[in-house]
């Protein structure tokens, strides 16, 4: 049930990044590969509290049903980390995060 963002104004190769973080996914929170689905969306402009601009850019957020320890998603921040370099062109000054949260109670899904 992972639902996964990826805000980005690096030049990231969506496609190897997202076929390579589902079975990542898939491996440390115990889920079906067909359950990860990822959007990506293209920042146009960044501005921060002093008015300056970042060029480049990736934050991953991976929200998943509740019930996996704070310890689990530790580790899946730390290895999306170590993978989104391998899918940037040119990754030196690129500014990475990721956050891994539970979906709220109310989520549904038809």
């Amino acid at each position: 049930m992972p639902q996964i963002t990826v805000d980005y104004s690096a030049p990231l190769h969506r496609r190897g990044f997202a076929r390579a973080l589902h079975p990542l996914i898939v491996e440390i929170v115990d889920t079906e590969l067909d359950a990860c689905k990822t959007r990506f969306r293209e920042i146009e402009e960044l501005i921060v509290g002093d008015g300056s601009t970042y060029d480049v850019i990736v934050h991953v957020e991976i929200a998943l049903l509740s019930g996996r320890t704070d310890a689990v998603k530790a580790r899946l921040s730390e290895a999306v980390l170590d993978l989104l370099p391998k899918h940037l062109t040119g990754a030196d000054g690129v500014r990475l995060s990721v956050e891994v949260r539970d979906l709220e109670s109310s989520y549904r899904k038809r």
